[in-house]
């Protein structure tokens, strides 16, 4: 039986099997960016079956319309991987940066950004904060659409979010679950898709559907070269590189996942890409701060949001018809 892998926005592949059992879906918003990975990837793999899907999941409408055409493609859906995620504008609070290097916090400042990056989130036209919508409820959304496939008796299936060491629960509110009144969206954003997971795990383990979170860790991107100062990117990028803190390096978990049984892994636990000093991948899982009554809270607010928003839709759509 072929398995079918849906990843949403490639920033970094792991190594795909030549097996001609897999076949992996790239659902990607720059479909020319998107192409130009497929092709990539056939040139090490020429055997390899990828299709592209093309999908923003800051729009629930793409959302709606890529669920739809990817069940016309396929009849199941076995790793679902949500790596999509935007960090708008991201800012250093030089003051607190420079502060944070000679306290005793400067390995978690490093570590997670803590206390010294900030961004600017927008309105989306439906009514969503930006980050929320992109980062967890367009996931959410494509996730209830494409249930059908996931949850199936003759296999189980593993959706895998893509999280951060971002992700503080001092940054996220059950009363301002997007955010609209902080200025950590990113982190807030990524903390409540960690709660998701546990959630999902608690409502569809039942019908095979697991969910896991995954960090790729301290990798260099080139969203890590627009936040750090210039003149501390060209102190340490030598040495990061040398040990290898890559995009490569940090889809060591999610290749890790990829070789378990969905029903072996811990719901409460990250599972984190680590390198060690002689340049050594290898995925370690550490215990998430989040609770289930907490997980619970958010998955019925994300619910009545999901109602909210289709029925906008649908509104939307019968004022277009009307107009016509």
């Amino acid at each position: 039986m072929k398995r079918v892998v849906l990843v949403t926005v490639v920033l970094a592949l792991p190594c795909v099997s030549q097996d001609a059992q897999l076949q992996l879906c790239l659902a990607c918003r720059n479909m020319q960016r998107a192409e130009a990975a497929r092709q990539a990837l056939l040139v090490s793999h020429p055997t390899a079956q990828a299709t592209l899907l093309h999908l923003d999941v800051g729009n629930m409408r793409s959302v709606l319309r890529a669920a739809e055409e990817f069940k016309q493609m396929c009849n199941r859906l076995d790793y679902l991987y949500l790596n999509a995620g935007i960090m708008p504008n991201p800012r250093v609070d030089h003051k607190a940066f420079y502060k944070g290097l000679f306290s005793s916090n400067v390995v978690c400042m490093f570590a997670t950004g803590e206390g010294i990056l900030t961004q600017e989130d927008k309105v989306t036209p439906i009514g969503l904060q930006e980050v929320f919508a992109t980062n967890l409820f367009g996931h959410f959304l494509l996730v209830k659409e494409l249930e059908p496939l996931l949850c199936q008796i003759d296999h189980n299936s593993l959706v895998i979010w893509r999280s951060s060491n971002n992700a503080q629960r001092s940054a996220f509110s059950l009363d301002d679950i997007q955010h609209q009144k902080g200025r950590e969206p990113y982190s807030s954003s990524k903390y409540a898709s960690d709660l998701l997971s546990l959630a999902l795990n608690c409502h569809y383990n039942n019908r095979g559907l697991f969910s896991s979170v995954i960090c790729p860790g301290l990798v260099m991107t080139n969203l890590t070269y627009g936040i750090l100062p210039s003149f501390f990117l060209a102190l340490i990028l030598p040495v990061m590189w040398l040990v290898g803190y890559s995009p490569y390096n940090g889809a060591e978990a999610l290749f890790w996942l990829f070789m378990q049984k969905p029903e072996s892994l811990d719901p409460m636990a990250k599972y984190h890409s680590l390198t060690s000093g002689l340049g050594n991948n290898y995925t370690q899982p550490h215990k998430m701060d989040i609770d289930e009554n907490m997980s619970e809270a958010l998955y019925v607010k994300l619910l009545e949001l999901e109602d909210t928003v289709r029925k906008k839709l649908r509104d939307e759509d019968l004022d277009i018809k009307t107009k016509n």
